[in-house]
């Protein structure tokens, strides 16, 4: 049975799943932050974190496809143990966080990080991969919360200096893994569910559509305006996080 969402709340969820899968896809990835938050307007940010996971881990088969092979292993083995513990943290804080709390600090940030990187887009020095443990675990506990991974893992990409094509495939299979990670915390927690599971199913078109827009326009961006597009989308994902923490 489908949730009695609104006409209005149904059209902003297919927005959101769109944009995630636009992401997905490849093209400025930080925008996919902005779909808990945006189904958060219409539905609790609960409901959407369980809605979006099914189709997240859908997505992730198709962007996998499409870039497998172009990523940086390296890199992914050492995210995973950090991917873990986060989503192992946030199993276990389940219920007793403040969105609110996790929304302020994550979207500040963003911000400071994002500005920092427009008016300095490559640091002098690329990040050691000593930093690599703690941005994958705050991915994963960020990522658990909210389906908000990508400023944690930016913050550690980006200096990192890898080729846009690295970076895009670096980027789809660590956030495949973490999906993975989290299928069975949600599905233990009740997150999932056959309402959410149903809604799910209805919008896998629109996820599809989603995936294959941003494998078509990252195509058509040079490196450089990427990278700008990318920083530009986490700091806009940073402002709409904090209006969202400090909304009353």
């Amino acid at each position: 049975m489908l949730p009695d969402y609104s006409i209005i709340a149904w059209l902003l969820i297919g927005f959101s799943v769109y944009l995630t899968g636009v992401s997905k896809g490849g093209f400025a990835g930080g925008f996919g932050t902005l779909s808990v938050p945006l189904m958060a307007l219409v539905i609790s940010p609960t409901q959407a974190a369980g809605l979006l996971l099914p189709l997240l881990l859908v997505m992730d088969v198709l962007a996998v496809k499409a870039w497998w092979g172009k990523h940086d292993m390296g890199e992914v083995w050492r995210f995973l143990p950090g991917l873990f513990v986060g989503v192992a943290v946030g199993t276990l804080l389940f219920g007793s966080l403040s969105e609110q709390g996790v929304r302020l600090v994550l979207g500040g940030i963003s911000v400071v990080f994002a500005a920092y990187m427009l008016l300095k887009p490559l640091a002098a020095k690329p990040i050691s991969t000593r930093w690599a443990l703690p941005a994958a675990s705050v991915c994963g506990f960020t990522s658990f919360i909210a389906h908000a991974g990508a400023p944690p893992l930016n913050l550690y990409l980006l200096p990192r200096k890898l080729p846009k094509e690295t970076f895009i495939a670096t980027c789809v299979v660590t956030f495949t893994a973490v999906n993975v990670i989290k299928l069975g915390p949600y599905l233990w927690l009740g997150e999932i569910n056959m309402t959410s599971a149903w809604a799910s199913l209805l919008l896998v078109p629109i996820a599809w559509v989603g995936v294959r827009s941003g494998l078509w326009l990252q195509s058509r961006v040079n490196e450089q305006l990427f990278y700008r597009l990318v920083i530009l989308a986490m700091f806009l994902v940073g402002i709409n996080l904090i209006w969202q923490a400090l909304a009353p």
